[in-house]
């Protein structure tokens, strides 16, 4: 590939653009900056009540939803399939992997076309899902390279992994730990270059126009905490927290941003539920899926970011609020500890331990020097290792084979 001539690339992410995509916006607008040519693509449009940046109409006229169900559309991506390549993974992961086959031929088929018309150089997709499938399966059919990123465990993307990585030219995986878990699940079928890089963020626009301040004596603890509504997130754990520091008399407002997946019919309402068991209504409030600048707006007006997950693959989350020189305690599960030095850059406890996460906001809220410490210490932490234009970079020299 001509180094000189601007890269043609498809991106593919899944049900584009969700509540947690601002960092693949960041990441187009840095390829954008370097000269690449990004085609935006999709499998199909998120629920409504998920859509909610500033930037979502936009994205959505730039997107090309792949997904179909013309049965034409059907029987000639059928035709055109490669099916002997596939008896393989077939036999090995049964009808569960003939399903997501046929399911993602009609989408493949699209992708080969809207390839070809566009004369893409490469595809890269931000999932290990059926998108992965669905650009792998368009490679076998004539179409362009592509690679892939595991940004979570990969038993939440499904069957098919072999088939997905075996002819992938590159991945990027987000964690060590993802890596070693890669490594030993795909054996020989993992690609030869492997390059560990998490998404990043926008240090330039994540930070601060004036110092960040301490509580003062007497005036309400400020926290918040932006993930999507979900078990796994911990949000009611963190809900108990400030349940247990209202009883010992601490002043203390939670404020969370994120929506449930079905947009604001499931897990919210277990949520909403717990705050009023917890007699919390003036202390827990859930704001839904704000946008971007709403997002850092809520995080300059805190005291203290809390995220208080279950499993964490490495947390977006948490950059954007040391970037903006939040204080932040987060917890020692997933690959979080890859991004947090525990006591250095921010604070880990225990996940399911409301009783621990407690002690940790009440030891911070009187302690305004090591609240200080922990916002300089954070947003330097981002600044020299976690900026979206570190992303880009690696997807663009990869793509070009450059070292």
């Amino acid at each position: 590939m001509n180094p000189d001539t601007p890269l043609r690339l498809g991106y593919l992410v899944p049900q584009f653009p969700g509540q947690t995509h601002i960092f693949f916006w960041r990441e187009i607008a840095e390829l954008e900056a370097r000269d690449v040519n990004v085609h935006l693509l999709s499998t199909q449009p998120p629920p409504a009540g998920l859509i909610a940046h500033e930037w979502s109409d936009k994205a959505i006229e730039r997107t090309t939803y792949l997904a179909s169900k013309n049965p034409v559309d059907m029987m000639k991506a059928a035709l055109a399939q490669p099916w002997p390549s596939f008896v393989s993974q077939i036999l090995r992961d049964g009808m569960a992997v003939a399903k997501d086959i046929a399911i993602c031929l009609p989408a493949a088929a699209r992708l080969l076309n809207y390839a070809r018309a566009h004369q893409l150089d490469h595809i890269h997709v931000h999932s290990c899902a059926r998108a992965a499938l669905i650009a792998a399966m368009a490679q076998r059919m004539g179409g362009p390279t592509y690679s892939i990123t595991l940004h979570g465990p990969m038993s939440d993307y499904g069957l098919g992994q072999p088939l997905k990585w075996r002819d992938a030219k590159f991945a990027t995986i987000i964690t060590r730990k993802l890596e070693a878990e890669a490594k030993e699940q795909l054996g020989q079928d993992m690609p030869d270059d492997i390059f560990i890089r998490p998404m990043g963020v926008d240090t330039e626009v994540l930070k601060r126009s004036e110092p960040y301040v301490p509580p003062q004596s007497n005036e309400r603890l400020q926290i918040f905490s932006c993930a999507r509504l979900n078990v796994v997130k911990g949000h009611q754990d963190a809900m108990e927290a400030v349940h247990l520091l209202r009883q010992k008399g601490v002043n203390v407002c939670l404020e969370i941003a994120g929506e449930d997946d079905s947009g604001g019919d499931g897990y919210r309402r277990v949520l909403e539920e717990k705050i009023r068991e917890m007699e919390l209504g003036d202390h827990v409030k859930l704001l839904g899926a704000i946008d971007a600048n709403a997002v850092r707006a809520k995080l300059l007006e805190a005291h203290l970011f809390v995220l208080a997950s279950w499993h964490e693959p490495l947390g977006v989350a948490y950059m954007e609020a040391m970037s903006c020189g939040v204080p932040t305690i987060g917890t020692d599960a997933g690959g979080v500890p890859e991004l947090i030095e525990n006591g250095k850059t921010a604070i880990l406890v225990a996940p399911k331990s409301p009783d621990t996460l407690a002690e940790a906001i009440e030891t911070l809220a009187r302690s305004p020097d090591e609240l200080l410490r922990l916002s300089h210490a954070g947003r330097a932490h981002i600044e020299n290792g976690f900026k979206s234009a570190l992303g880009a970079e690696t997807l663009v020299n990869a793509i070009r084979g450059s070292d």
